[in-house]
Formats: structure tokens, C-alpha cells, sequence
């Protein structure tokens, strides 16, 4: 006579291996000094030797952040990809691995344009004189952001997303997913605790 089982105990009786691992690790990639408005005005006065802070002159590094990313793709034939709304960037890096014929490098260059922190000028105008000035002043907008998607030989695809704009904070994303595949494949231990994550990502 056959007695009916619960998912548990067909689970327990023939799953002969499992891994447990991080499905994501985020971490983010800013300068802090430059986090709020008195910093970008430091930054500018002090660093870059302007007289005047503005968001004007932040404008020429953007284009050559801009310039220098899809002249890297051209030079390095890596495909330059607009992303659509709604479309699942997971799924075009499954569909760009499928053509990679390297162990690791650049797969691919996505593009899509997201609502993020910026700094911006507003005018103003002294009470006493009447004279106008500009104002750094936080504000949001929508700018493009280029995720970099990669596959390293040791922890597999992740990628990394610059925002174009400044001050071009950026966003590093790791598939515990994929690296424990990867080093479980390479017959190696399975995927490390997170003070181990911690101290292979700060290895020089």
C-alpha cells in the first residue's frame, strides 16, 4: 500500500545535496566627501580651482565619463545595449553569456536611465546688494546609469552600475547564486561568510 508523503520527506529522502549562499551582495561605491552640498563646493573651490561653484562644471566631466564608456565598447567590440522599460536585466546577460567565448572579461554594456540624487545650481540673490549668484542645491533627477556587466574566472557574473552624472556614485553587485556554482564546479568550498566576502573583495 502506498501512503502519500509531504514535500518534506520526499525532499529529505532523495535531495543528496544543498547549498545555502547570499543570493545578492550590494555595495556601494561613493566618495563620502562628496555626499553633500558643502563638499561639492569644496570640491570645485579647492580641488579643481574654480572661483565659482555650479553644476556648468560638472557638465564637461560627464560627457567625457560618457565618452570614454562607449569609446571602450567600440575599441573592445563589447556589445553597447539600451535597456527597455520593464525588461529584466538579468535575462540580457543570460542571453549575452550564451555568445561569450572568454573565461572572464566585459560581457556586455547596458545603459538605462534612472531617477538618482544630483546636485544642481539654483540662482540666488543677496538681500543687501541685489546681486545674483548661483547656489549648489540637492536635487534628483533622471540620468543615464551604465551597468558593466563582467564574468570573473573566480566569482562568476556580477556587474557594476556608474551613474553618468556627478558625483558618479556606483553600485557593485555580486551573485552569491553564480559564485557558488562556480566554486563548487572548480571542486572548491562552497560559499564563504560574509567577513569572508568582506576580505576577498579588499584584497589588493
Amino acid at each position: 500500500m502506498n501512503l502519500p508523503h509531504s514535500v518534506a520527506e520526499i525532499l529529505k529522502n532523495h535531495v543528496t545535496f544543498q547549498l545555502e549562499s547570499i543570493d545578492r551582495l550590494y555595495l556601494n561605491v561613493y566618495v563620502p566627501a562628496l555626499q553633500d552640498e558643502g563638499g561639492v563646493v569644496r570640491f570645485f573651490r579647492s580641488h579643481r580651482g574654480q572661483p565659482i561653484a555650479s553644476s556648468a562644471l560638472m557638465d564637461p566631466m560627464t560627457k567625457s565619463l560618457v565618452a570614454a564608456t562607449e569609446r571602450f565598447a567600440q575599441e573592445h567590440q563589447v556589445p553597447l545595449i539600451q535597456f527597455e522599460k520593464g525588461q529584466r536585466k538579468d535575462e540580457v546577460m543570460a542571453e549575452q553569456l550564451r555568445h561569450l567565448d572568454q573565461a572572464e572579461g566585459v560581457v556586455f554594456i547596458g545603459k538605462a536611465q534612472e531617477k538618482t540624487p544630483v546636485f544642481g545650481t539654483e540662482k540666488r540673490r543677496n538681500p543687501e546688494t541685489g546681486q545674483r549668484y548661483p547656489w549648489i542645491v540637492r536635487s534628483t533627477a533622471m540620468v543615464n546609469h551604465y551597468y558593466w556587466y563582467c564574468v570573473d574566472r573566480d566569482f562568476g557574473p556580477f556587474f557594476l552600475k556608474f551613474c553618468s552624472y556627478f558625483p558618479y556614485t556606483a553600485k557593485l553587485c555580486l551573485n552569491g547564486h553564480e559564485y557558488a556554482q562556480v566554486s563548487t564546479a572548480a571542486g572548491e568550498n562552497p560559499l564563504p561568510s560574509s567577513r569572508q566576502w568582506l576580505r576577498l573583495l579588499c584584497q589588493p
